[in-house]
């Protein structure tokens, strides 16, 4: 047990208990691997809001009939470059991963090639998919818009959703360059996250029902867009997501969306998302793209820094953070805890804990 209820789990076991409850309610065993891998994702680095805690959610929306058990997914190549797959309302990350790996196999022989999806759903961190493809060599963006939460700048109502950016390269190192960022302040689950913790929101990140900003999670209306004083660049940014994910593909703007809480488990959501990858041997290649990014980060890192602080390159904080929880285990929230014990006992499931 540790600090504010919360348990850690160990990563086999954590894996293992997702996987086996996708199976349990009788998701393919694609739609359990790929659901696992991103929340893994994002419990392994971190990134607590897109990780594990979402297990129930999924459940439940497969339970419902939002998410399809066995999508039927059916990719359209309209340019030698470029096309359209259908997800037949896959469980976001089944449709992302499997968007990105269309995406590097037409970019193989392209040098860039985009993949617009369609009748999507939560795909979850939007990093893991970037990542997937910077561990193949390739460089790749990857976003996705979603149901409002997030007020415009000097707004006093839902707009945009948080409408995650995510951008991987290769770094000739273990782990690659990853930027993986929400457009609004922070995303809505940290939110929840807060809510099960006991915790105060920072400054700045959220408004009531009047666009006035708020500390308590419980009292959280909407977020802000990522910026503060110039949140007009954040709500921009929402904006593009928005543009690539859901105009450029055809499927509902943010306000178009049905709730990702519910209380309608049942009617497909009709999401869309956004990937492109770059071959690197399309440009300078992958040898060189590589030492560059190492010139690069080299001197990034080694760039003087305030008294007390440290420079990090995008994505260190999580490699740090992944290496702590395969040694040490994922910390579960008590919301997640009651979820897992609720699926546990529902499914005859052993808790991995």
């Amino acid at each position: 047990m540790q600090g504010n209820g919360t348990v850690r789990a160990e990563v086999v076991a954590l894996t293992g208990f997702c996987e086996a409850a996708f199976l349990a309610v009788g998701a393919d065993a694609p739609t359990a691997r790929d659901a696992t891998a991103s929340m893994m994702h994002g419990s392994l680095h971190g990134v607590d809001s897109h990780g594990v805690r979402l297990l129930p959610h999924y459940i439940r929306a497969l339970e419902g009939g939002r998410l399809a058990k066995a999508p039927q997914m059916a990719f359209r190549q309209i340019k030698p470059g470029s096309g359209l797959l259908d997800a037949g309302d896959a469980q976001g990350a089944r449709a992302t991963y499997h968007a990105v790996d269309l995406a590097m196999g037409m970019a193989r022989g392209q040098g860039i090639a985009a993949v617009g999806i369609q009748n999507s759903s939560h795909f979850g961190p939007a990093g893991a998919y970037a990542k997937r493809a910077a561990d193949a060599g390739f460089v790749a963006m990857v976003m996705c818009n979603s149901d409002s939460f997030v007020r415009l700048h000097d707004g006093a109502a839902r707009f945009h959703g948080t409408n995650p950016i995510a951008v991987a390269v290769p770094s000739g190192a273990e782990n690659p360059w990853l930027l993986d960022m929400a457009t609004s302040s922070v995303p809505f689950n940290r939110v929840e996250l807060y809510q099960s913790l006991g915790v105060d929101l920072p400054p700045g990140v959220a408004s009531d029902a009047a666009g006035e900003e708020v500390r308590d999670p419980n009292r959280a209306a909407m977020l802000a867009p990522v910026g503060g004083a110039f949140g007009f660049k954040g709500a921009a940014l929402g904006g593009v997501a928005e543009v690539f994910s859901a105009v450029l593909t055809g499927m509902r703007l943010s306000p178009e969306v049905a709730f990702m809480g519910g209380p309608d488990y049942g009617t497909p959501r009709e999401m869309g998302a956004f990937v492109m990858v770059l071959d690197p041997e399309g440009f300078i290649g992958g040898p060189l793209l590589r030492a560059a990014m190492q010139r690069y980060l080299t001197q990034l890192r080694a760039s003087p820094v305030r008294e007390g602080c440290r420079v990090l390159a995008p994505g260190d904080r999580e490699w740090e953070e992944a290496a702590r929880r395969a040694r040490d285990g994922v910390p579960l929230d008590p919301v997640t805890l009651a979820g897992f014990a609720e699926l546990a006992s529902g499914y005859g499931l052993a808790l991995p804990y």
